[in-house]
């Protein structure tokens, strides 16, 4: 039997959701945060990209989440997905991301403005110019360089696809062997700097070369097994973290293209990741918070007026679809969406972005219950995302964001 579409109105009570932007848990829709603070000890603004995708961004978002800095958020368009604003091209003439200003003192280059906010508030742990951490930060840009190698130059042949996945997981080895040598799952002692410096590229690689080479960072390597599964311990990782779809498409533009081989199962991988099932991929280890269900559609229901005139479905059409979707998100029960409106809740599904909409479960909540939805009436899929820009992802549309 088929279950009817909620109304707006009904879907709104199935949620009580709140998020504490300002005081609460590490989120990506804050402006402003001040961890029980007054508003007078904000020192810092840092200008970070809207969409969460940009990785040195995440590095200096996460130091300042765990120190537990007051800072005020100003977000910026990155070059892939629209026009940077003129304000910020004015303070920032290259329109670099992310800058910083501390105590009216602009900085960029996240590195240096690591090392700036140590001088003023301390370090994360071991500081960046320890003898400890330094040898670390080479190793990163090692690995780095190995995965860029790997993922962003098409092989011209086999032997030289394997050659750059040798010099990869060569360098994986390596970072395996700096984990052992403390005692538990960090790179030092305790969480530090250290683990700051290596969290945004690692969790891109992870995501990468699991859809674009059929490569599992984390579940072959216990040393990054280990140390994602510490990660994810920490509410300040949580709120940066991001999902394998969310990545392997923001990537892309980003670095210049992505490089799929012919290995069958990297298509086994790219078929889970795009079209699911998206619980069971090694995305995500913890338990699922039982919010995750309230919050998609608390997200969905606040910007839902956008979602509709965005959608290249006719307004109707997909106004009654997207209910369909929610109804069955909330209750379980199947609900037949109007014919022809597959293509657009699966245009949607493609344009989840984690952790900018919504934390990585309720993401794989709302994917699945677009594309169950979807599947009821039609197998058509929406055309291929871009990967020379994301301009369909321009945060004009969801200045609320």
């Amino acid at each position: 039997m088929n279950t009817p579409p909620l109304t707006w109105s009904a879907l709104e009570a199935f949620t009580d959701f709140h998020l504490d932007r300002e005081n609460g848990p590490t989120n990506a829709q804050a402006r402003l945060r001040l961890f029980g603070q007054p508003e007078s000890a904000v020192r810092v603004t840092l200008y970070r990209d809207h969409h969460a995708w940009c990785p040195y961004c995440q590095k200096v978002w996460l130091w300042l989440e765990e120190k537990e800095i007051p800072y005020r958020i100003a977000k910026v368009t990155m070059f892939c997905y629209g026009q940077k604003e003129h304000w910020y091209k004015r303070k920032v003439p290259s329109g670099m991301l992310p800058a910083l200003e501390l105590d009216g003192r602009l900085i960029t280059e996240s590195d240096e403005i690591l090392v700036a906010l140590e001088q003023a508030f301390g370090s994360l742990g071991t500081a960046m110019t320890d003898p400890e951490v330094i040898p670390l930060r080479q190793l990163e840009r090692r690995l780095f360089r190995a995965w860029c190698l790997w993922l962003c130059y098409p092989a011209r042949s086999e032997g030289e696809e394997q050659r750059s996945r040798h010099q990869f997981i060569e360098e994986v080895t390596r970072v395996e062997a700096a984990l052992a040598r403390t005692p538990g799952s960090y790179f030092l002692v305790d969480f530090s700097t250290a683990d700051v410096i290596f969290t945004p590229y690692v969790e891109r690689m992870h995501a990468s070369l699991y859809y674009y080479k059929g490569y599992s960072l984390r579940t072959d390597n216990p040393g990054f097994s280990a140390w994602f599964d510490a990660l994810e311990q920490r509410p300040t990782y949580r709120g940066t973290q991001s999902d394998f779809h969310t990545h392997a498409h923001d990537l892309p533009p980003q670095m210049g293209g992505c490089y799929a081989n012919s290995d069958p199962q990297t298509r086994h991988h790219q078929h889970q990741v795009d079209h699911g099932p998206w619980f069971g991929l090694p995305d995500v280890a913890y338990s699922e918070p039982e919010t995750a269900r309230a919050e998609a559609l608390h997200r969905v229901l606040k910007h839902r007026v956008n979602l509709i005139r965005v959608n290249p479905t006719e307004d109707s059409l997909f106004d009654a679809a997207l209910r369909c979707a929610l109804t069955f998100l909330i209750t379980g029960e199947p609900c037949v969406p109007p014919p022809g409106s597959e293509v657009g809740l699966r245009y949607m599904r493609d344009r989840i972005s984690v952790p900018r909409d919504m934390s990585i479960y309720a993401a794989k909540h709302l994917r699945q219950a677009l594309e169950k939805t979807a599947a009821l009436v039609g197998d058509t899929q929406p055309p291929a995302l871009p990967v020379k820009h994301r301009r369909d992802q321009d945060p004009a549309n969801f200045v609320q964001l």
